[in-house]
């Protein structure tokens, strides 16, 4: 997970024409183009960004990119590639696979119609697709720019047998739990302490006439992250990273451990009914907008676009978050997830956005919009639109050790198709958290199966 991906939404189609912000273009005397985005500066605290040169002027080349992204991260992505539509003269169609990128991905492969760029957000898949032959190693300027700006543990999640093929372009603090201020301060709950406190907390929100918390379990992805952050704090991250590569079973005891765990909440009458018919985008409406349902919504840091687009709660005034809460005094942990940038031929053209999706100038266009973690760390983070978000990003940016969404990395037939596996076994156990032997065997034959 999700990609969204961090926020993973349903629409498709082609993209609809719209302008990027204010930049200029400086044509050199060998008609190379140079683009300068306005309003883009260094990192805080780094020694500065460098403007991306893109060789060569595309005119009349037409590229196709899919990602996940619809709503308002379909509109600011889209104003990212209008940025290099108008340095370069190139065309640019957008298409969103919503919650289906490896299906998506593999039925244009089969048809011979790939895109040039996809952005996914699956290290697993981009794992596959490259042994496969499916893409390519990044050319040497976006190789260089990634280099430049992103940190070791970034370029190695974008490696496949010591070549480089990923650009993160987006990435998420997947362990933030959000929650409606004014809710809380009615009902008289504060940020908890730890997991037993975070469910008497919910009790104070339920009993004041709100649903404790909103879940959008429709698809299963976003109960794949409550999973994985139960499990990290219950387990290890040692044991994370056994059951990401499948050296211990899912009928392991620790599984058993984070299921029963997760089956305190789901089991019981803090989760507002109906999640199983709810979509993510609605979960957190039910908390921040207008007539809001509920007082929490956990999910990553990529929630603040929702609310943003919403518009009737303000990120930093009464939407705010916490850490998802120790569980058995755990240690501080964090899991992260993220989009990456992959291309399918090494045409010029391609090779140049890639390059510009590895600059933090086009990272720059959607950050003071919300919804966007830039795992770049030239992007100056002043550009971000309030401290929520400032904070968050810094923290991606600066940590040292992140353990990234399980789902994503492991095959996609397990962790990253809707309808089977991972997604769908989740789905099972919140509509049956009693069923913790059941949920365990199909994980595991399902994992049998797929890797």
């Amino acid at each position: 997970m999700h990609t969204q991906r961090m926020s993973h939404h349903r629409s498709s189609g082609p993209r609809q024409r719209r302008r990027g912000r204010p930049f200029s273009i400086a044509i050199g005397a060998t008609a190379g183009l140079a683009l300068a985005l306005s309003g883009c500066a260094s990192g805080g605290g780094g020694d500065g960004a460098s403007e991306p040169t893109i060789e060569g002027d595309f005119s009349g080349e037409t590229l196709n990119v899919a990602a996940a992204w619809s709503g308002a991260e379909q509109e600011n992505f889209e104003a990212v590639l209008d940025a290099f539509e108008e340095a370069t003269g190139a065309t640019v169609n957008y298409t969103s696979f919503g919650d289906n990128g490896p299906t998506y991905i593999q039925a244009q492969l089969e048809g011979g119609t790939p895109p040039n760029v996809a952005v996914i957000g699956q290290p697993a898949l981009m794992e596959s697709l490259a042994q496969n032959g499916d893409i390519t190693p990044l050319g040497d300027g976006a190789s260089s720019a990634v280099e430049e700006h992103y940190s070791q543990s970034w370029v190695d999640l974008g490696t496949v047998d010591d070549e480089l093929y990923g650009v993160w372009f987006k990435a998420a603090n997947k362990s933030t739990v959000w929650y409606n201020a004014d809710i809380y301060d009615e009902a008289g709950a504060e940020e908890p302490e730890d997991w037993d406190d975070f469910l008497t907390q919910l009790g104070l929100v339920s009993d004041s006439g709100y649903a404790g918390i909103s879940v959008g379990a429709d698809v299963g992805w976003p109960l794949t992250d409550w999973f994985e952050n139960v499990y990290l704090r219950t387990a290890g991250p040692d044991k994370y990273d056994q059951l990401t590569n499948h050296e211990i079973p899912w009928t392991d005891p620790s599984v058993q451990e984070a299921l029963e765990v997760l089956a305190t909440l789901w089991g019981s009458d803090l989760v507002q009914e109906g999640g199983d018919q709810r979509d993510f985008p609605t979960s957190v409406t039910e908390v921040f907008g207008a007539d809001p349902q509920a007082g929490t919504v956990f999910e990553g840091d990529f929630v603040a676009g929702n609310i943003a687009a919403d518009g009737n709660s303000v990120v930093g005034e009464n939407a705010l978050f916490y850490d998802f809460p120790s569980i058995n005094g755990s240690d501080p942990a964090v899991v992260g997830g993220g989009d990456v940038a992959v291309q399918f031929d090494d045409g010029e053209a391609t090779a140049a956005l890639m390059e510009f999706l590895a600059s933090p100038e086009s990272a720059s266009i959607w950050v003071p919009e919300g919804g966007l973690t830039s795992p770049n760390n030239s992007v100056d983070t002043e550009l971000y639109p309030d401290d929520v978000s400032r904070q968050i990003a810094e923290a991606v940016v600066g940590a040292e050790e992140l353990r990234f969404d399980m789902s994503d990395l492991t095959p996609s037939a397990f962790g990253g198709t809707q309808g089977q596996g991972f997604w769908q076994e989740m789905i099972k156990f919140y509509q049956d958290p009693s069923d913790v032997d059941g949920t365990m065997q199909r994980l595991e034959a399902a994992a049998a199966a797929a890797y």
